[in-house]
């Protein structure tokens, strides 16, 4: 099984909240790539939770929860 960095780049530091969100993004799909290895299974299961609006709002609480953290560790792209 292929070693998965879960903070790419090793930082959760970017420069703007669109940066951070994209970050948030990578960092959930991560999280299931982690969980779920294989990348055949990944595919089936895509069609399942595609059309279920609960796992869909999952999938958006799994991001904002990241995006939560992303912008505590930026101050919140205050500017000091």
């Amino acid at each position: 099984m292929e070693e998965i960095t879960l903070v790419p780049s090793n930082s959760l530091i970017t420069d703007t909240p669109e940066e951070g969100r994209q970050l948030a993004v990578k960092m959930a799909r991560l999280i299931i790539k982690m969980t779920q290895p294989d990348a055949a299974e990944r595919d089936k299961l895509r069609n399942v939770y595609a059309s279920d609006a609960m796992m869909l709002i999952a999938v958006g609480q799994t991001v904002a929860t990241e995006f939560a953290t992303v912008a505590a560790a930026n101050n919140y792209w205050q500017k000091s």
